[in-house]
């Protein structure tokens, strides 16, 4: 991309070729920005006119709602421009991927509202929750005393009152259960809902309003803290919306004025105080001060920053004061789009979750067939009188309902996902948190993922009279007026160093060879061996034997010469290499702990330098020299060997890596809009560290998930066998299929203390 200033942005697409340009005012737009705006660009081509869109549904439905929002998804994908759809009444979200043109997300919205589900246009609202878990637990409260009283009325021969108490704990209890089985009907479907209440009723025709009435109270109980296990997850990920300011302090005029963070352009300036949030993402024009950034990347320890640095909205100021010039609108910003790709990962579910969805359906049907089978054969085929047989039928349809299996999914992955964002790793998806359980080999990027990605002066070495603070000095007097990124790193050095740097003068670039100036009345040479070449140096001899020591390291080395009245002479050599990150071996080393099979690294350096940086990490192996094709060869042919495979990368330019990949890491998100389209998992700091850890919580959840499904599948097993067996009372297996599902839920949610702090 070559800068120009007509406009903020051009693009030009070549038909023939499919080679997209594009063409951007540098004085609007940092070369990173453009970078963003032409992968969007290209994704949205290659997308042929396929958009998305999330749609806020009301949370709705009981324990199976994750059977009606599979059949309201498959109503949405029915409809005209819609190419795929993904629900989940859990969450209350809806994704709709259409094609632009022929649908909206208004039109989409309306057509949602006319298939009966309820939309709404506000963010989740957690006093709302609160209010409906009180509602929820008060319905509780009056069902359990309506039980107790019905009892004690039925022991004192209360006839007439007992009933009427039973009749509440039945109203009360059963309430939002009718409810939500009447709304799966309304979406065609048959639920657990549904199924104790027709158990309930069952027990009532048969006498015995005791069980029925204790049914509805368990059910509804649990039902109550199955709603604040999801809730509690749920809102773990909804304090992010929290950490939004809604107002910011930005100058107009002349003056400062607050603002609503909607009104705020591109371009204009905000101020910060102590101790508040940033409203939005920008660069620092004036001010220092520590910022909190915990919220957004996961780091732990605060970071300075001061002009020039690049800030984010929901990140915290310290003890000072900044300006920010602001470079993404609030609904571009880094806490918006992880607030949206959480929402989205909450419609993607797991292949276990989805797997479970199919089954229920006729499973529940099953489990009504099993009930009509075991009231008719015994009746038929051995003359059992009605009475004991429908209520063995009643006892069986409440042990064999999946409540404990249908939520036992959910509530793991939610928790994983939330306790994930708050440690700075979002997935997106339950899917993705299952494929990182089956990870065996991890394939990184070198520059910018094991490497720093900016050169560094790595190694001075002095070999006349001056010191090595005296060379830097004397390098970066020289490097000062120069472009090159070996000069940047040389002044950054010097500044890191607090040295003091001399004037040059006469400045000159020597293409391809190095550069020279005058500074202090001495000609300084700094460049590759060939800027020597055919001129009598002093001491160019040693200085030649320290670049090809230093060559063996992988080190791009030049020599500083100083000509003064009595010759030329090498004063030094000095060598620079984009580093290791500092835990990139200890993370590599935790890696094979874990059990990863094979850990390599992706280059397209040369061999020599490929296999320093790999020696020093600590990787299995080194594939070098490659092309970002050969890059998406390999990736698969690791996945045909390990199996899973992980690929850790910028987001940019691994993007073909990523996506060929089982799972695909992007590192940088909170910085980098291609790394959140890319991605299977965006690690929101440059934080190597988080790799392990998102490998521990998916292998964790998947336990977790293992576990959750044997406890559901074992009760079920070992209640009907004893109903069968020996008689197992209504009651009893009431308990034993509400104490099941409680305990599945509570077990999902220790995911959410797994975070990486």
């Amino acid at each position: 991309m070559t800068p120009s200033a007509p406009s903020p942005l051009h693009a030009d697409l070549d038909p023939q070729t499919g080679e997209l340009a594009l063409t951007y005012d540098e004085a609007g737009m940092t070369a990173r920005e453009a970078d963003a705006r032409a992968a969007r660009l290209a994704g949205a081509i290659e997308a042929d006119g396929t958009c998305a869109c999330l749609v806020r549904v009301e949370r709705s439905g009981g324990r199976s709602c994750g059977s009606c929002a599979e059949r309201f998804a498959a109503r949405m994908r029915a409809e005209p421009g819609v190419t795929d759809a993904r629900a989940s009444f859990h969450s209350g979200v809806l994704r709709v991927d259409y094609r632009e043109g022929e649908t909206s997300p208004e039109h989409l919205a309306t057509t949602v509202r006319r298939l009966g589900v309820p939309t709404r246009d506000d963010e989740p609202d957690a006093a709302a929750d609160g209010a409906s878990w009180r509602r929820e637990a008060s319905f509780v409260v009056v069902a359990f005393v309506g039980l107790v009283g019905g009892l004690v009325a039925e022991w004192q021969g209360w006839t007439a009152v007992s009933w009427a108490l039973y009749a509440v704990s039945y109203g009360f209890g059963g309430w939002y259960g009718a409810r939500a089985g009447l709304d799966s009907l309304r979406h065609r479907t048959v639920d657990i809902d549904l199924l104790m209440i027709l158990a309930a009723l069952g027990a009532l025709a048969i006498g015995a309003p005791f069980e029925g009435a204790m049914l509805l109270f368990l059910f509804s109980l649990s039902n109550t803290l199955q709603h604040v296990a999801i809730g509690r997850s749920r809102r773990a990920i909804e304090a992010l919306m929290e950490l939004r300011p809604d107002a910011a302090v930005i100058e107009r005029n002349g003056a400062w004025v607050e603002v609503s963070v909607g009104e705020v352009r591109v371009g204009d300036v905000f101020r910060v105080g102590p101790g508040a949030r940033m409203p939005l993402d920008g660069v620092v024009t004036s001010g220092r001060s520590e910022v909190d950034q915990a919220s957004i990347t996961g780091e732990s320890v605060p970071v300075t920053k001061s002009v020039g640095d690049e800030v984010f909205g929901g990140t915290t100021v310290g003890g000072g004061a900044l300006d920010v010039r602001v470079t993404k609108t609030a609904d571009e910003s880094a806490i918006a789009r992880m607030i949206a790709m959480v929402e989205d990962a909450q419609s993607q579910k797991a292949e276990t979750q989805r797997l479970i969805d199919r089954f229920e359906q006729p499973y529940a049907l099953g489990v009504i067939a099993m009930t009509a089978v075991a009231i008719a054969l015994p009746i038929l085929g051995w003359g059992e009188a009605f009475e004991p047989a429908f209520y063995r039928a009643m006892t069986l349809m409440v042990a064999a309902s999946p409540c404990a299996l249908v939520i036992s999914t959910p509530a793991a992955v939610l928790s994983a996902i939330a306790a994930a964002a708050k440690s700075g790793v979002l997935f997106k998806g339950g899917v993705t948190v299952e494929e990182a359980a089956k990870v065996r080999a991890v394939a990184f990027d070198k520059t910018g993922t094991l490497t720093a990605g900016e050169t560094r002066l790595t190694d001075v070495v002095a070999l006349g009279t001056l010191g090595e603070d005296e060379l830097v000095a004397l390098a970066a007097a020289v490097q000062a007026r120069s472009e090159h990124h070996l000069a940047r790193a040389t002044v950054r050095e010097a500044a890191a160093r607090g040295l003091t740097v001399g004037a040059a003068e006469g400045f000159a670039a020597v293409a391809g060879r190095g550069v020279e100036a005058a500074v202090g009345g001495a000609l300084v040479r700094i460049g590759n061996p060939a800027h020597s070449a055919g001129r009598r140096v002093e001491n160019l001899d040693a200085a030649l034997a320290e670049v090809e020591r230093l060559r063996g390291q992988a080190r791009t080395a030049v020599v500083v010469t100083e000509t003064t009245a009595s010759g030329e002479r090498a004063v030094g050599v000095m060598a620079f290499a984009d580093v290791l990150r500092p835990s990139a071996r200890e993370v590599v080393a935790q890696l094979h702990a874990l059990g990863v099979e094979h850990v390599a690294m992706l280059t397209g350096d040369t061999s020599a330098v490929g296999e320093a940086m790999g020696a020093e990490a600590g990787v299995d192996a080194v594939y070098a020299d490659l092309l970002p094709e050969a890059k998406v060869a390999l990736v698969r042919e690791l996945e045909a060997r390990y199996g899973g495979v992980a690929m850790v990368g910028d987001g940019v330019n691994d993007a073909p890596a990523l996506a060929a990949a089982t799972l695909g890491i992007a590192m940088g998100g909170a910085g980098t809009d291609v790394a959140l389209e890319t991605a299977d998992v965006v690690l929101m700091a440059d934080d190597l560290g988080k790799i392990p850890y998102l490998l521990r919580l998916s292998r964790r959840t998947r336990r977790t998930l293992a576990v959750n499904i044997a406890i559901s599948l074992g009760a079920i097993v070992v209640m009907v066998a004893t109903i069968l067996g020996a008689g197992l009372a209504l009651p009893l297996a009431v308990v034993g299929h509400e104490g099941s599902t409680v305990l599945v839920s509570l077990n999902g949610l220790r995911l959410l203390r797994a975070t990486s702090r």
